[in-house]
């Protein structure tokens, strides 16, 4: 009998105010973002060997062995996700770990940090150790950000921890989440005014946070995402009010803004694909993470979505389905003969 330990951590679109729990910005003036998860997930599951090695197959980034009972894992670049967790845990019986995803790296929707909310959710069950999800997601922050190092805001490993529409609050002190309450009507029509696509093309988010943090250093940007956090709240608000188009309209205005923080958030691609989606029909729309490529979400006009998706279509991009996703990150065991 083969017993596994699952975890799955749900992806997110990042709707308004993303960038803003960026340091120094964040910890300087405060932060606010709009989040909410999707079914589209980070998987991990973890099988207990007989041995004190790690073995690690992942989809994307291959295979990989090293043995638990030599010190602390190295971070190199090569699987630092689950070393990190790994080395945290203190874990020296060995065991392997499939790491899967259902959007690919660089894709703009919080990825690699779901990735690692899911192997801590899944090594603290196969460990015993209960944790809650703000547990989960405060371990995953000092993992990604300042142990490996990884750039990036504040925001992701809580949306995949705690699931759901959340308005995030964020400053020197930490994180605030607090649940957007949205009528099932209107969360039921914005699914259908919702569009979620692929523009073909992943990036490396480093190098535009790393820009944009520049750019608030110089005070270039400061006005924007002083803007953009605004904008989150107010779309939060309007979402609660059930006002889509307002939503829709917030969400046009607050990509107004984002494009300011880096040159690199945007590009001639994407400038095009989007006049295109807002002339079919689409109210506001925007790239999802840090920007520069991967996914694009827009709010459509009232029986208007068809018609952006086959717009958005004819020019090579690729219209994903999705459901929001109200939960956060959940982990069970299962035996297998």
């Amino acid at each position: 009998m083969t017993e596994h330990y699952r975890a799955r951590a749900p992806l997110r679109i990042g709707i308004a105010g993303g960038g803003t729990d960026v340091d120094p910005y964040a910890s300087k003036k405060g932060g606010c973002v709009l989040n909410t998860t999707i079914n589209k997930y980070a998987y991990c599951t973890i099988t207990p060997r007989d041995d004190c090695n790690m073995h690690v197959h992942s989809s994307y980034y291959g295979v990989y062995e090293a043995p638990l009972d030599g010190g602390p894992l190295k971070l190199d670049g090569n699987m630092d996700l689950i070393k990190a967790v790994t080395n945290h845990f203190g874990v020296k019986d060995g065991f392997d770990v499939l790491i899967e995803s259902d959007a690919p790296a660089g894709s703009g929707l919080g990825g690699s940090s779901a990735m690692i909310v899911a192997m801590i959710s899944a090594m603290s069950n196969l460990l015993g150790n209960k944790m809650y999800h703000d547990d989960i997601a405060k371990l995953a922050y000092r993992l990604e950000r300042e142990v490996i190092g990884l750039k990036g805001g504040k925001q992701d490993q809580y949306a995949a921890a705690y699931g759901g529409f959340n308005l995030m609050e964020i400053d020197s002190r930490g994180v605030m989440v607090q649940k957007v309450d949205i009528d099932k009507d209107v969360s039921d029509e914005l699914q259908y005014r919702s569009l979620l696509c692929y523009t073909g093309t992943s990036r490396e988010s480093a190098n535009i946070i790393n820009s944009q943090i520049e750019s608030f250093n110089r005070g270039e940007n400061e006005k924007a995402l002083d803007e953009s956090k605004r904008l989150a709240k107010e779309m939060g608000k309007a979402l609660m009010d059930g006002d889509i188009e307002e939503a829709g309209a917030l969400l046009h205005e607050s990509w107004g803004y984002k494009k300011q923080f880096s040159e690199k958030i945007s590009n001639e691609t994407i400038n095009n694909l989007y006049d295109i989606a807002i002339r079919s029909g689409a109210i506001g729309g925007k790239v999802s993470g840090a920007g520069g490529g991967g996914f694009m979400y827009y709010i459509c006009k009232d029986n208007k979505r068809a018609e952006v998706a086959q717009e958005l279509q004819k020019h090579g991009v690729i219209i994903t389905d999705f459901m929001f996703e109200p939960n956060g990150v959940t982990s069970w065991r299962t035996r297998n003969e």
